[in-house]
């Protein structure tokens, strides 16, 4: 969908981290802004250490210049000698927190020229906009959360520093949902709330103007590439919470049912880096799936591209809310096998099979092998799951889908008729609630 060359609506979006050339948080900010600009004119608010790589993104890819356009990008910090402090994710928090604010009345003289505010990130469902005090129609997010991590799944692997920390985090939460004025000013003031997924929703306590909407897109790309051989493919940072070493452990379950010559054929790939790094690999060792294991700490983009086509199934169980390599797997018609949670198992086809019970108490290790087993050798049930996974992907996590889901609700707060717009708008995962 090319973008309208006169735009009849002026969107303030507030992103605090763009960067076209990251993936996560940056790029999923990135995208948002370019498919607002499908159809509005954006005026988008970043840190300014994201402006160097958004100006060298628009040289490199003159491709987009229709939505250029479209696009203001402005940035705003603190003064720098207010900055030496913010370091580690609570003080990044505070930061972030104290940003919003800032902006808000920064560019309050903005207000009288834009239709729609819209705060897309970050992507938390814990922590205040500041938006509201513009009154215009405000749209929040995506929003969500991680949830808590079962202890059985941090210890004994990661350090005793790892479950404290996730407990700190999620008691820090709780704080912000129950006791935050300011966050409850957020929910009741917000015209419109894009909910990463219905726990989001069920946190927060809405029962009206919110949709399901995954943060997580990725683009169009290539088919499939022949495969020899079975492989298994992950990606992310190394640290607890993305759950490599369920992976690994899942992977020896399946790996260790082969025959030798059947061995030899498989594979199983990590893309990534992190702290976990080498204890990942002394797991690996000590489980006898070391031979079998490659880890790749950086790889340029058009290589990871090549993974994707030949790889056989992602295996991904993160304890995350989200997951961006989620969405990148299933537009290759990558088969994801995770856990039955509130991201991943959210954002798989609803008629997948490839979801484990988010239990520790149960044998979820062979459980994942058992799946891995019946891909590698039941056929039609691999091209199944493959069919499940590309149609998902179309459905629910095609980027140039987005443009339509927002415009849509844009139209509907600033009560333009939704009647003469050619496009299909739906949500990604469920009907809008109204």
């Amino acid at each position: 969908m090319k973008a309208t060359s006169t735009p009849r609506l002026t969107v303030f979006a507030s992103a605090y981290a763009i960067n076209p050339f990251k993936g996560s948080e940056d790029g999923m900010g990135w995208n948002f802004v370019l498919q607002i600009a499908h159809n509005c004119r954006v005026i988008a608010v970043t840190r300014k250490n994201n402006g160097p790589s958004i100006e060298k993104y628009k040289l490199e890819h003159p491709e987009l210049s229709h939505l250029y356009e479209n696009i203001e990008f402005r940035y705003y910090d603190w003064p720098k000698w207010m900055l030496f402090w913010k370091k580690g994710p609570v003080l990044s928090l505070i930061y972030y927190y104290f940003w919003q604010l800032g902006l808000a009345l920064y560019y309050r003289n903005l207000r009288h020229s834009v239709d729609v505010v819209h705060n897309l990130n970050f992507h938390n469902d814990w922590t205040p906009s500041f938006l509201w005090i513009w009154r215009k129609p405000f749209v929040w997010g995506p929003v969500g959360h991680h949830p808590l991590i079962p202890k059985a799944f941090i210890l004994p692997f990661y350090n005793r520093k790892t479950w404290v920390m996730d407990r700190f985090l999620w008691t820090l939460k709780n704080i912000f949902w129950k006791c935050d004025p300011f966050l409850r000013i957020t929910r009741n003031s917000a015209d419109h709330i894009f909910c990463m997924h219905q726990e989001a929703a069920d946190k927060l306590n809405l029962s009206d103007n919110y949709s399901i909407l995954p943060s997580v897109a990725s683009e169009e790309v290539e088919a499939p590439l022949p495969q020899t051989g079975f492989h298994v493919l992950s990606a992310g940072r190394f640290v607890g919470l993305k759950g490599f070493d369920i992976t690994i452990r899942g992977f020896h379950s399946f790996f260790s049912s082969l025959s030798p010559e059947e061995k030899c054929q498989t594979t199983l790939t990590l893309v990534g880096s992190g702290p976990e790094k080498q204890s990942l690999i002394n797991l690996a060792e000590s489980l006898g799936v070391a031979s079998a294991l490659r880890i790749i700490e950086w790889i340029p983009r058009e290589e990871l591209k090549k993974i994707y086509r030949t790889s056989s199934v992602f295996l991904f169980p993160s304890h995350e809310g989200a997951g961006m390599v989620v969405a990148e797997a299933l537009s290759y018609g990558v088969p994801v096998l995770c856990w039955d949670n509130c991201g991943p198992g959210r954002f798989i086809h609803p008629s997948s099979s490839l979801r484990v019970a988010y239990d520790p108490k149960q044998d979820w290790a062979t459980e994942f092998g058992a799946k891995l087993l019946k891909l590698k050798n039941d056929s039609l049930f691999y091209s199944q799951e493959r069919k499940m996974a590309r149609e998902r992907f179309l459905s629910s996590f095609l980027w140039d889908n987005r443009a339509d889901e927002l415009y849509a609700v844009y139209r509907r707060l600033t009560g333009e008729s939704l009647a003469d717009q050619p496009n299909k708008i739906h949500t990604s995962l469920n009907p809008v609630v109204q």
